[in-house]
């Protein structure tokens, strides 16, 4: 480095020698004070020593901080990288997690849906079966007094047979009747109708 700063510093004032050493033809004294030839040296010897001051500060002050910065700026960069990775991971994670407890609380949903159909089909045939028990018993009530009805029916039409037949035969004879003579001229007329 040392070798690179000595070139870069020895080339302007060879230049400027070498200005300083050859004046150029029909130069006037009163033009610019930078193209005086008599005040090279010194304007070279300036040039340098503003030229070293400008190479140490960029070269140890300003570069290594914009280097770090840099630097710094890159590091964050990758950070910043590395987190939305992680942040990514995170989000399909949660997704997955998500997803997973969506089709378990589907599944649940269904399983107690399930449940609750064969419960509420479980309690209407139990319902059902109760219902068929109390008709069976009802019908079976609504016969038993039908046939004591039909029997008590019969009973009536008897008696009102015997009734009557002793009536007619009181008013054709004039005689009454035996309680068997009526009985077997009734089961007489029931199997001739039969």
């Amino acid at each position: 480095m040392r070798r690179h700063l000595a070139g870069v510093l020895a080339a302007p004032l060879l230049v400027g020698t070498a200005l300083a050493a050859a004046p150029a033809e029909g130069e006037a004294e009163g033009g610019l004070p930078q193209l005086n030839t008599e005040t090279y040296a010194s304007q070279v010897f300036w040039l340098l020593i503003a030229f070293l001051v400008l190479y140490l500060l960029m070269s140890r002050i300003f570069l290594p901080r914009l280097g770090g910065m840099i630097e710094e700026r890159r590091q964050r960069v990758a950070d910043d990288f590395d987190k939305a990775a992680e942040f990514k991971r995170q989000a399909e994670e949660a997704e997955a997690e998500y997803k997973r407890a969506l089709s378990d609380a589907k599944a649940r949903a269904s399983k107690i849906a399930q449940e609750t159909r064969d419960e509420i089909d479980a309690e209407i045939r139990a319902m059902q079966a109760d219902t068929d028990q109390k008709l069976e018993a009802e019908i079976a009530a609504a016969e038993a007094r039908i046939e004591e009805t039909s029997a008590q029916a019969a009973s009536a039409v008897r008696e009102a047979a015997r009734e009557t037949t002793r009536a007619v035969v009181m008013a054709l004879i004039d005689e009454q009747p035996s309680d068997d003579a009526v009985d077997a001229a009734l089961k007489s007329a029931e199997g001739a109708r039969s």
